[in-house]
């Protein structure tokens, strides 16, 4: 299939390759030229607009794929694209959009009969290699219609142990792809996730901090253990149940910078999890651990702390985000 891709980042980019690699045809954008012509040298078709990019997608319908940051940017590309686009046509907003504003636009772009899919896509940096977990919100006739982008995106299986008692379910979830519901859903359940993301972070660098700070000289002498980090977050990603693709991460950055001294512990948010806390008080469902890993952020930017400097070291590892002030 062949499909449009706007904004090329650290992810746009490497949607664009997958796809390529898959078989599938990019025409790609970017405010950058720079990385249009890198695009191009690996096979997509370069386009130096928005406009330009429209016209030379062939075929009907015509699908476009928006990778931008959520706000601003995002609604003036989307409300660009649907005076470019014609009716039966596709704009997906891959990024992280609040879902609500994607209520909105599909509403908006349905009077020109254009659908919208919202697409919650997970899997930062590392998605060239390792595809991205892809939650999907739309009309199920645009969404079926893009099976064959989705599953190029997905994972795949791989080598997951296959869940007993999933007989007669959808079977593209097994393979990273869900169709999660109409417009807006996509991005809801992406949303969560993102908060859920918060508290497990927050939990692997409390603990961690612990482990640091038990060789204090307020401790009895006998009581003073000088933990090796590094050793611990390697031992603990070998069968235990904390094993996960966050302690990885933990590991990696503790392995080449024990006490982390490159991160300052400045920790951003991205929007997520305050939409998660949002969400948790608009259906009265409580979220202690979600809104006290959201607080500890915004504390983060005042005092910092060794945790603080794991979430860094984290956020850096699966998404490329550096921090406020870093180059």
């Amino acid at each position: 299939m062949q499909i449009g891709i706007v904004g090329l980042g650290r992810m746009g980019g490497n949607i664009a390759r997958r796809l390529m690699r898959a078989g599938h045809s990019s025409v790609v954008f970017d405010a950058n030229p720079a990385a249009v012509a890198a695009l191009a040298s690996d096979g997509a078709i370069g386009a130096a607009s928005l406009a330009e990019l429209v016209q030379k997608l062939t075929g009907s319908p015509r699908a476009v794929w928006v990778m931008l940051p959520s706000g601003a940017i995002t609604e003036a590309t989307v409300t660009e694209l649907g005076g470019l686009l014609g009716s039966g046509d596709i704009v997906i907003d891959g990024g992280n959009s609040y879902f609500r504003d994607d209520i909105r636009r599909a509403g908006v772009l349905a009077e020109k009969g254009i659908r919208y899919i919202d697409a919650g896509t997970s899997g930062g940096v590392w998605g060239l290699e390792r595809g991205y977990c892809l939650m999907v919100g739309g009309d199920k006739d645009a969404v079926d219609s893009l099976d064959p982008i989705f599953l190029a995106l997905a994972p795949g299986k791989g080598d997951i142990p296959e869940t007993q008692g999933r007989e007669g379910r959808d079977p593209r979830v097994e393979q990273g792809f869900m169709h999660a519901g109409p417009v807006g859903a996509g991005h809801f359940v992406k949303m969560i996730h993102n908060g859920i993301e918060y508290g497990m972070m927050q939990a692997l660098a409390e603990g961690f901090d612990i482990l640091r700070s038990r060789k204090g000289a307020k401790l009895a002498p006998a009581e003073q253990f000088d933990i090796n980090l590094p050793d611990v977050a390697e031992l603990w990603r070998r069968g235990s149940v904390v094993s996960s693709w966050l302690l990885d991460l933990t590991a990696n950055a503790l392995a080449n910078d024990g006490k982390l001294e490159s991160f300052s512990g400045f920790v951003e948010d991205s929007g997520e999890g305050r939409w998660t806390i949002e969400a948790a008080v608009e259906e009265a469902v409580p979220a202690e651990v979600l809104a006290a890993a959201l607080f500890t952020r915004f504390r983060s930017r005042q005092e910092h702390t060794f945790a603080e400097k794991m979430l860094s070291a984290m956020r850096l590892g699966f998404g490329g985000h550096v921090e406020l002030g870093k180059h």
